[in-house]
């Protein structure tokens, strides 16, 4: 069976919409063809992806405006899982943004985001697209290691 899924979501920015988000990931996962120990925690670490990256658009990605929506979309052909968020905030420069310091004795709020979302994913973009700013994640679902998601 060849993977072909294209799932586009608009949500409010509001973090009281986030418990779909794990719905959408259980559906997302049961039609994934993929080795069967990536498939045991997909689910649940595309949830995990996916509202760390959502939280993020929704905290800073608002540019002062509540009334903003957020999109986002995961699209996987064959081997390759693709995620993007779509917000309309200020952006920021993804390179840096440092991994937190885990040996201070309270972790750092800032960078823990950013650092699950590399940690998990193959890899992690950020650009401008028109007047959208997009973090852009992609998996390769055929990987020996992907087992991580």
């Amino acid at each position: 069976m060849k993977n072909n899924i294209n799932i586009i979501v608009t949500i409010p920015k509001d973090t009281r919409h986030l418990p779909i988000i794990g719905r959408v990931c259980e559906k997302v996962a049961q039609e994934i063809n993929c080795a069967e120990e990536l498939h045991k925690t997909l689910s649940n670490n595309l949830a995990i992806v996916l509202t760390e990256g959502l939280v993020n658009a929704i905290k800073y990605g608002s540019n002062g405006q509540l009334d903003n929506e957020i999109h986002f979309c995961i699209n996987v052909t064959g081997n390759k899982m693709v995620i993007r968020i779509y917000d309309k905030g200020i952006g920021f420069d993804l390179n840096s943004i440092r991994p937190p310091n885990f040996t201070k004795s309270r972790l750092e709020d800032k960078g823990r985001g950013i650092y699950i979302l590399r940690s998990l994913m193959d890899e992690v973009k950020y650009h401008k697209e028109n007047d959208w700013n997009v973090l852009e994640m992609t998996k390769n679902l055929a990987k020996s290691d992907s087992i991580y998601l």
